[in-house]
C-alpha cells in the first residue's frame, strides 16, 4: 500500500523551470492541485497535462543537477547489484541499481535529490551511491523485467497422512539465501494439513513465537531462534508487498501461494507492540461454486432470488466459520449475471473475473466513508461490504435497498440465539426490515438458507 507519491526534486526545482522559461508560473499552481488531487507527483501533473514533455524534464534537471541522464530503454544492467536493492526499497523510491565499481553503486533514479532514499539505500547497501537520473516509466519498466516476481513462496504439495513438522527446515542444515523462505513455505504447509486458518507471529524471550489458531484456541508450534527473527520478518514483509523499513505503524499486505494446483491468498497484517511487531496471516482458498457448499435445490433459488432482487443478503456465523468463503461463493453466482458488482475489502481475497473488487486504503484516506459518499456514482447493482462498523454505514448501505441495490455482508453472531439477541437492538431495525436472505453457517457441514419471510417472523 502506497503513500502519497511525490518528487522532492522536481519540488525543489519547479520555480527554476519558471525561470528558465519551460512552463508559466500558474501551470505550476495549477499541476501542484492535480498532483494533491491525483495522488501523483507534480513532474506527472505536467507530462499529463501535455504542457511539457517527460524528455524536456530530464534534461532540464541533467542540466540544473550535473547529474547524467541515462536511457534505459536499451540498458543492460548488472543483474549481480539487485541484491543491493529489495524490490520493496525499488518500487518505493523508483530506484534501481545499474553496475558497481569498487565500492561505488550506480542506480538509476527518478528522485536523485530524495535524501532520505539515499541514505537507507548507502544503509542496505553498505557501499557509497552514484545517482543518475532516469525516468520513472523506465524505471518500474526495468523493475519489473529484472526482479523475480517476489509475491509468492511458490507452490506447496500436500501429501495427506504424513507427519509434518516445519521446524524439520528450521533445523536443516540449508545455508542458501532461500532458507527462510523455505521456512515460511514449510510453516504455511503445516496449517494447510492441520486445516489451521490464522497464523501469528509474536516476539517472545526464546525468539518469535509461531502460533496456529484453531477452535478458538491458539497453539504453540514453535520458536524461530532470536538469531532469524529479523530476517524472517523482513523476507515476510518482502513477500506480502509490505515496506520492510516500517515497524512504528501497523501495515496490510498479501500473500500469494500455491497448494497443489490451487492459488491461495493470505492477508498479512503487522502491528507495533512493545516486544516489537506482531504479525497476523490469515489463509484463504479459492471459493467454491455455490451448489457445492449449499446442496438443497429450493435453498438455491432463495439465494438466486435474492442476488436477483433488491435487498440484503446477510451471512452469519462464528468467527473461522467460513463467512468470508461463502461470500465469495454468492459473489462468483453473481459474476455470470449482467450485473455492476462491486466490493469494499481491507483486502480481496481472490481475484473474481466479473466483479470489481475494491480494497480501502486509509494510507492515501480511501475508507469506507469515502467509500460511502462515492460508490453510488459508479452505479452499482450489488455490493459487498466487509466489516462494517457504524451505526451511519449500516444505516446508509441499508438505504441504498430503496435505489434497487443488492447488499452482501457478514455478521458475527456464534449461534441462532446470538444472531437473535444482537439484532434485537435498536440500530438493526433498518437492517431487519431489509433483509432478503440469511445464511447461517453452524458448521462446515450444516449451512442453513432462510427466505425473507422466515427471517422476519423469526427475528421479530
Amino acid at each position: 500500500m502506497e503513500t502519497s507519491v511525490t518528487n522532492k526534486t522536481l519540488e525543489k526545482l519547479k520555480y527554476d523551470m519558471v525561470r528558465v522559461g519551460l512552463v508559466p508560473y500558474e501551470t505550476i499552481e495549477q499541476a501542484e492541485e492535480i498532483a494533491n488531487a491525483q495522488n501523483i507527483n507534480i513532474g506527472q501533473a505536467l507530462i499529463n497535462s501535455g504542457v511539457i514533455t517527460e524528455d524536456a524534464i530530464l534534461k532540464f534537471l541533467e542540466a540544473k543537477l550535473h547529474i547524467p541522464y541515462v536511457n534505459l530503454d536499451d540498458y543492460t544492467l548488472d543483474p549481480k547489484c539487485l541484491k543491493y536493492i529489495g524490490i520493496s526499497d525499488a518500487k518505493r523510491y523508483r530506484i534501481i541499481p545499474l553496475f558497481k565499481i569498487e565500492e561505488t553503486l550506480t542506480v538509476a533514479m527518478a528522485d536523485p535529490l530524495d535524501l532520505f532514499a539515499i541514505d537507507k539505500i548507502i544503509e542496505t547497501a553498505e557501499c557509497s551511491i552514484e545517482p543518475v537520473i532516469s525516468s520513472e516509466n523506465s524505471i518500474r519498466k526495468k523493475i519489473e523485467e529484472y526482479y523475480k516476481p517476489d509475491s509468492s513462496v511458490g507452490e506447496i504439495s500436500i501429501d495427506e497422512g504424513t507427519d509434518f513438522d516445519w521446524r524439520d527446515e528450521l533445523h536443516s542444515e540449508d545455508l542458501s539465501d532461500t532458507h527462510i523462505q523455505k521456512i515460511i513455505t514449510a510453516i504455511l504447509k503445516q496449517a494447510i494439513l492441520e486445516e489451521v486458518h490464522e497464523i501469528t507471529f509474536q516476539h517472545e524471550d526464546n525468539g518469535l513465537g509461531v502460533n496456529f489458531k484453531k477452535n478458538g484456541e491458539i497453539q504453540n508450534k514453535g520458536n524461530i531462534p532470536s538469531g532469524l527473527t529479523s530476517s524472517f520478518i523482513a523476507k515476510l514483509k518482502t513477500l506480502s508487498q509490505l515496506d520492510v523499513s516500517v515497524s512504528e505503524v501497523p501495515q496490510l499486505g498479501k500473500l500469494n501461494f500455491k497448494v497443489d494446483d490451487m492459488n491461495v491468498i493470505a492477508s498479512i497484517s503487522t502491528f507495533p507492540t512493545i516486544m516489537g511487531e506482531r504479525i497476523f496471516l490469515k489463509i484463504y482458498k479459492p471459493p467454491k461454486p455455490l451448489n457445492k457448499i449449499i446442496k438443497s435445490e429450493n435453498s438455491l433459488n432463495v439465494i438466486k432470488s435474492a442476488l436477483n432482487n433488491p435487498g440484503i443478503i446477510i451471512v452469519c456465523g462464528s468467527p473461522l466459520s467460513g463467512k468470508t468463503h461463502i461470500i465469495y461463493s454468492l459473489l462468483l453466482e453473481a459474476a455470470s449475471s449482467n450485473k455492476n458488482i462491486m466490493t469494499l475489502e481491507s483486502i480481496a481475497k481472490y481475484n473474481l473475473k466479473n466483479v470489481h473488487q475494491c480494497e480501502l486504503n486509509e494510507n492515501v484516506g480511501f475508507n469506507m466513508d469515502k467509500a460511502e459518499r462515492f460508490i453510488e456514482f459508479q452505479s452499482p447493482d450489488i455490493i459487498y461490504l466487509e466489516g462494517i462498523k457504524s451505526k451511519e454505514s449500516f444505516d446508509y448501505f441499508a438505504s441504498l435497498v430503496f435505489e434497487n441495490k443488492t447488499i452482501i455482508m457478514e455478521f458475527l453472531a456464534n449461534n441462532m440465539e446470538d444472531l437473535r439477541y444482537k439484532l434485537s437492538f435498536s440500530d438493526f431495525e433498518t437492517l431487519k426490515s431489509l433483509i432478503s436472505c440469511m445464511i447461517f453457517i453452524h458448521s462446515k457441514d450444516s449451512i442453513e438458507v432462510f427466505c425473507k419471510e422466515t427471517v422476519q417472523k423469526y427475528l421479530v
